[in-house]
């Protein structure tokens, strides 16, 4: 049994809670900018005096409406200012936050809402009430939902004026490491979604190591960050947490649609995402490159990125690869920075491999993407490349007082002070992820180098068995073919099989942008993939992006039979979660038809 541990760098929090970042901040720093806000389309600064006293009525108006400490309060909201605001503001009131995606179904509402006991939810929109209320007679703990859009935070802000500091003093500081701050759902990849019990010592073990090791964001006088991702996500959220702590400045972006205009005006220092967007802002570039008839120029800075990238960890690029590199900076990369701001010198990626070609590339244009591996019920990472320390192509080495331990079957276990308490209300599935001497079971497989370096290469649920006996974990075929431009998802299949195959859907936009430079390509398709997916020469491309992804494998784990889905896998329509995850059993279940079809020519 392998296994490698980091000590502590700071004895872990005996006292305490995650609200004295805020009060530290508005006492001690009064007038530095935390965060930035639109009002009706203006960036407004929001200084950590002003923050301490938003959160303060806020707190005041759920403890008026009587919210008591330990009560379960929901949150649904895009990303932005007020789930931040929400979300201290239940810590100060001594309560527990229970955060929703705000894509999330009546039935997962309902299933969480009842599952958690919620006493009250804050919801952003009244579409956001309407799912609520469809359920709300099989609620009978649910006495409030307040509504942004009904301007619900003057509402308990005013409710609360009566409320003296003192009351709100006695339930904050009543908190301590071991008090329960969040309730956060798993998205359910391969089952019913289970609450995260997560303490504020949780929280706080994660920020002292992933903060304190990541000076080169957190500490710069003019550190920025904009939010995207959800903050439903325990990523986004202990990205917030640490940028409170910090005082980096914080701003928000809530819809995609608006992420480039909001980059471009904000100018963060550093970002966060999952490999999708990374792979998207990869794919949109080039797409729009091969448009304005600059493709194999585009191709040709890609490659010069990625050899620029590796010479570093192999003694540094020589005179012939630095000159292609100056050369690609001021016709190409300097563009792609300008994109993201201009000022972007660090990106976090988490939730899923991201894969070592793309972070080579980002890399070599001057963005450094640290890769980082955890969970729901490790408060976020568990491991973490940093600035000082990274080998691409991992997700880096555990943090200060995290151990990590590959079993005898291939899974990662971890110990460490952010790992979770076990699951709201389910002592079996609780007992179940442990082991018996107290190491967390991931679910993951992998491997840890000489360095200490950790690879996850799969799920260990998710790893199939053919008949000849190998042992395939698929994830690794299905992040190499989905980096390819024209691929959205891939699902590898093969349990119990003679061979493996794979099911693939196609990105709709880059086959627009695909078909308009090809004439062989399929006329008149708009954005239905349905006629892409009958097109010969598409899936020439997907055959290639196969044969590469083969390459990484030996002959007995290569997909040998693939077929390209005349539809799109999505999160509304269940089979991917939140995060952009491929629930495998409901993409199994919905198509039985197409899996047996390619296991019967």
């Amino acid at each position: 049994m392998r296994e490698f541990s980091t000590p502590l760098v700071a004895p872990l929090p005996r006292t305490g809670n995650l609200t004295d970042d805020v009060v530290a901040n508005g006492t001690e720093h009064p007038d530095a900018v935390v965060c930035n806000r639109r009002v009706r389309g203006t960036w407004s600064s929001v200084t950590a005096a002003r923050f301490l006293a938003e959160v303060s009525a806020l707190a005041k108006g759920l403890v008026a409406s009587g919210v008591a400490p330990g009560d379960r309060v929901a949150l649904i909201s895009r990303t932005r200012y007020e789930w931040t605001l929400a979300d201290y503001a239940i810590w100060f009131a001594g309560a527990v936050s229970v955060p929703l995606y705000e894509t999330a179904a009546r039935d997962q509402i309902h299933a969480i809402l009842a599952d958690s006991g919620a006493r009250a939810v804050l919801a952003e929109t009244l579409e956001h009430r309407t799912r609520i209320d469809a359920r709300l007679s099989k609620l009978p703990v649910l006495e409030h939902v307040w509504v942004l859009e009904e301007d619900a935070l003057n509402t308990l802000t005013t409710l609360g004026a009566h409320v003296s500091d003192g009351v709100i003093e006695d339930r904050r500081t009543s908190l301590t490491p071991d008090s329960l701050a969040t309730l956060i759902y798993t998205s359910g990849t391969t089952g019913s979604p289970k609450g995260c019990m997560l303490t504020h010592g949780n929280f706080m073990s994660e920020l002292s190591a992933a903060v304190d090791q990541m000076p080169e964001l957190f500490t710069p006088d003019d550190a920025s960050t904009l939010l995207f991702l959800p903050l439903a996500h325990v990523f986004a959220r202990v990205i917030a947490a640490g940028a409170i702590r910090t005082r980096t400045r914080l701003g928000y972006s809530s819809d995609m649609v608006t992420l480039l205009e909001d980059l471009s005006a904000f100018r963060p220092t550093f970002l966060l995402g999952i490999p999708r967007v990374f792979e998207q802002v990869f794919n949109t570039a080039s797409q729009r490159a091969a448009a304005d008839g600059r493709g194999r120029l585009f191709d040709r800075a890609a490659d010069a990125a990625i050899a620029y990238s590796r010479a570093l960890d192999t003694g540094g690029p020589g005179v012939v690869v630095r000159a292609r590199h100056a050369a690609f900076d001021r016709l190409v990369y300097g563009r792609l920075r300008t994109v993201l701001g201009g000022r972007c010198e660090y990106a976090v990626s988490g939730a899923a491999p991201l894969g070592e070609r793309l972070g080579h590339f980002y890399r070599g244009i001057g963005l450094t993407v640290l890769e980082g591996y955890g969970l729901t019920e490790t408060t976020a990472a568990l491991t973490a490349n940093l600035p000082t320390m990274a080998k691409l192509g991992t997700v880096g080495r555990p943090l200060p007082g995290t151990s990590i331990r590959v079993a005898d079957d291939g899974e990662l276990q971890a110990r460490g002070g952010q790992v979770f308490l076990g699951y709201w209300a389910d002592g079996e599935a609780t007992r179940a992820t442990f082991t018996a001497d107290g190491w967390f079971r991931t679910g993951d497989i992998g491997e840890i180098d000489d360095e200490g370096f950790v690879r996850v290469t799969g799920r260990r649920k998710e790893i199939l068995i053919t008949t000849g006996g190998k042992k395939v974990a698929p994830s690794v075929l299905e992040d190499r073919v989905r980096a390819h431009p024209l691929v959205s998802q891939c699902l590898v299949v093969g349990d119990g099989q003679p061979f493996i195959a794979a099911l693939v859907t196609l990105d709709a936009e880059a086959c627009v942008s695909w078909a308009a430079r090809r004439s062989a390509a399929p006329r008149h398709a708009g954005n239905d993939v349905s006629t892409f997916a009958r097109a010969p020469a598409l899936l020439a491309e997907v055959e290639a992006a196969i044969d590469a992804a083969n390459a990484s494998v030996s002959p007995a784990e290569s997909i040998r039979r693939f077929s390209v889905l005349p539809v799109s896998w999505t999160e509304e329509g269940g089979q991917l979660t939140p995060s952009h995850k491929l629930r495998r059993n409901v993409v199994l279940r919905e198509f039985r038809a197409e899996v047996n079809t390619l296991y019967a020519r």
